[in-house]
């Protein structure tokens, strides 16, 4: 990867980029190994990888490590995952393996800082900050290298104002199209295209997506300030390419780099 040409910012540790990045863990249906289990970040483990985990948020206000905001993809259950407690997730089993749905604070415990882990908040732009808040207090209590990140500039503006002590990231895109983005209006899509929160976000780091490479937006970040540039998700050759030109690390899935 072509390395950022400004002087690294003290609050994105050389750990951030170090490593390829395991979009989920590094998950194989063809070994029945499912995003964002346990099996999934010990894959990872094993092959020296970084990883990138999702969270969302139970009825009951706890994190739990999973991407969509239903279960019906991945699951043997139905519906939107924050109707479900922690405890009723922790017996849903997944398709195609016989784990469940971990919480985070069990998901760093078993991780126990043996490769940096990559957090992103999920989030409905709806103002709501209890996963924040919950993120808070469980990284609070990990001594692993740890960062979090989130599409949703309210939530990283949030944990700026709570002190988060932990590398902060922006995800974006050039584009936000409005069959993809129903819940954002059409000039709130072009703030988080322009970056219009940047100053209220203060990020660390920028997430951005690798389609959308090359782009002035992520090399204004690396050349002009020297701030770290990971993409994703990074899925074939040309990808890959790209990734090694424009950006310091890619997240990657589908292959091992």
């Amino acid at each position: 990867m072509r390395r950022s040409s400004a002087k690294s910012r003290a609050n994105a540790p050389g750990w951030l980029t170090a490593r390829p990045i395991a979009h989920r863990g590094l998950h194989d249906k063809t070994r029945g190994i499912v995003e964002n289990t346990r099996a999934a970040a010990k894959a990872a483990i094993a092959g020296r990888f970084s990883i990138e985990c999702d969270i969302q948020l139970t009825g009951d206000g706890e994190a739990v490590v999973f991407h969509d905001f239903t279960l019906d993809r991945l699951t043997h259950a139905k519906g939107r995952l924050d109707h479900y407690s922690a405890d009723e997730l922790a017996a849903v089993a997944f398709r195609a393996c016989g784990e469940t749905i971990p919480r985070l604070s069990t998901f760093l415990e078993e991780l126990a800082g043996k490769t940096p882990l990559i957090i992103e908040i999920k989030s409905g732009f709806d103002g709501d900050e209890r996963l924040a808040a919950r993120a808070l207090t469980i990284l609070a209590g990990y001594a692993g290298p740890a960062a979090v990140k989130s599409f949703d500039p309210a939530v990283l503006a949030f944990l700026r104002t709570q002190g988060l002590d932990r590398p902060i990231g922006l995800v974006a895109q050039a584009h936000y199209d409005a069959r993809e983005w129903p819940e954002l209006t059409p000039k709130r899509r072009t703030e988080l295209a322009t970056l219009s929160d940047f100053s209220a976000v203060r990020p660390d780091f920028l997430s951005w997506y690798v389609g959308d490479l090359p782009h002035a937006t992520p090399e204004l970040c690396r050349t002009g300030i020297g701030m770290p540039v990971m993409t994703w998700t990074v899925r074939s050759e040309d990808d890959r390419t790209r990734a090694a030109i424009w950006a310091d690390q890619m997240i990657f899935e589908g292959f091992e780099p």
